[in-house]
């Protein structure tokens, strides 16, 4: 279960609000306890893809790295990655597996028509051929 604080969620949504009908990308941060990850600092990023970001995203492994540091050094945990999809649903498609970590969450947040729509998190396996939905905890307005 991936449970997303107040100010985490704020800051997600308003990320994926702004890059609309881009792409947007970030880093979520927080604590693990056992099978329950706690979100709560959300560390948007930017969308280094150098395609169309209306329909991908790619973080560089240097601010990547740099929020595990700015994690560790809080002696909190980089528990995975956000995106959004602009304007379709939120699932995790064939890309965002092949480009996937297994130790991460992936939450994806459905942008359409500029406003947040709905959230799905995705945990994928160690070989990247499938992702589970994982439970999805956030603030509801």
């Amino acid at each position: 279960m991936i449970k997303i604080g107040e100010q985490a969620w704020s800051a997600m949504v308003a990320h994926a609000e702004a890059k609309f009908p881009n792409e947007c990308c970030g880093a979520m941060i927080g604590r693990i306890d056992g099978n329950v990850k706690d979100v709560t600092l959300a560390a948007p990023m930017e969308n280094a893809y150098v395609g169309e970001q209306g329909a991908r995203y790619e973080l560089r492994p240097e601010d990547l790295l740099e929020a595990d540091k700015k994690a560790r050094a809080a002696g909190l945990d980089l528990i995975g990655i956000f995106h959004s999809h602009p304007d379709c649903d939120a699932y995790f498609s064939k890309t965002d597996l092949e480009n996937s970590c297994p130790w991460y969450s992936f939450v994806v947040l459905s942008v359409k028509n500029g406003k947040f729509d709905h959230a799905n998190s995705f945990l994928p396996n160690a070989e990247q051929t499938v992702a589970e939905k994982e439970e999805l905890i956030w603030p509801k307005s």
